[in-house]
């Protein structure tokens, strides 16, 4: 009994001890169950219902799209890290997703080759370049998509689209219609696009088929806490009142030229978007203040994308201003 005694006070002893003692680790001292893979595949997720519904509409030609994009990120990020003789990361769903948000910046019937260069430069430029996953400046697949603008604009931009009910200019883009249409050349009815975005657009990049599907993975990115409604809320929010600023229909600039695909998907990249929440909120506004600007008064018709990575660059800065002072840290004069 005596020896049972010892040892329950010993034990007893221990669990005190094991409660008060003191551990020493470096930081992150809060941490997630959440893995890089897990957010990857969760956005994958997301994105999933817009790219079978590509499929659906444009068949053979969107499959393509995907999978020479997918082929191409992925066989740069092995090909580097086996260079560079670093652990292979292929499986982390890091490269797919850049591989399939960059083919759905690109219309359905783009040659093969051209998203394959696509998805060998997001990667390669626009992620291994800085390090890896989590050093890179520009988001990836935006990296990709521009490169293809500045050296194939005739493939990027070649007329893919339905005719619709404005003969004369038959194949252009709708925001290229509504700046003919505020401009007084031509007539046409703007709320006509509305259904169209809403559920079959076939006007431009795979990511803007269906504007109920961007919604439904931005509600999945929410429920899973992916992302925060920060960075969307400003960045539309601030195309929409600017719009209304201009008097010009903010429904029809919201819905269309791939903002709520650019505001969902691509603006809210970790690595790329400040920490903070009054960081992600001047990211926003900056994001929708540019995309108006270049709409209104430019020729280009790549708001979104430029304005993002525009951003992108000044992601640091914004950090800089917005993180909160180090405990104990005297501000330098």
């Amino acid at each position: 009994m005596a020896e049972k005694e010892n040892e329950k006070k010993e034990s007893e002893k221990s669990y005190q001890e094991q409660r008060f003692k003191l551990f020493v680790s470096s930081s992150p001292h809060i941490r997630d169950k959440d893995t890089t893979q897990n957010i990857m595949l969760t956005v994958i997720l997301a994105v999933i219902p817009i790219a079978i519904y590509d499929i659906y509409l444009f068949g053979w030609f969107a499959a393509r799209a995907f999978f020479w994009a997918i082929s191409g990120a992925l066989l740069t990020e092995a090909l580097i890290q086996r260079l560079k003789k670093s652990p292979l990361t292929i499986t982390d769903g890091s490269a797919i997703l850049t591989g399939m948000l960059l083919a759905m910046c690109l219309p359905p019937r783009v040659p093969f080759w051209i998203s394959f260069v696509g998805g060998v430069v997001a990667i390669g430029l626009g992620k291994q370049v800085y390090g890896g996953l989590g050093h890179n400046i520009f988001n990836p697949a935006l990296v990709g998509r521009t490169f293809l603008l500045l050296s194939w604009a005739g493939h990027i931009t070649k007329d893919y689209y339905e005719k619709f009910s404005v003969d004369t200019v038959t194949g252009a883009s709708p925001l290229f219609i509504a700046k003919q249409y505020y401009l007084g050349e031509i007539k046409v009815d703007l709320t006509q696009f509305y259904q169209v975005h809403l559920f079959k657009n076939t006007y431009g990049s795979m990511g803007e088929v269906s504007v109920i599907l961007i919604l439904l993975g931005l509600v999945i990115l929410l429920f899973r806490r992916i992302i925060d409604w920060t960075i969307p809320v400003s960045y539309v929010g601030t195309v929409f009142l600017l719009t209304i600023a201009a008097g010009r229909d903010p429904v029809f600039y919201t819905i269309t030229g791939g903002l709520l695909f650019g505001a969902v998907f691509m603006a809210t990249d970790y690595v790329t978007s400040p920490l903070t929440r009054r960081g992600k909120l001047i990211f926003g506004f900056g994001c929708g203040l540019f995309t108006f600007l270049m709409r209104i008064y430019s020729n280009s018709q790549e708001a979104v994308a430029y304005s993002i990575l525009l951003m992108n660059a000044l992601t640091p800065v914004i950090d800089n201003y917005t993180l909160p002072r180090k405990f104990g840290a005297v501000k330098q004069t």
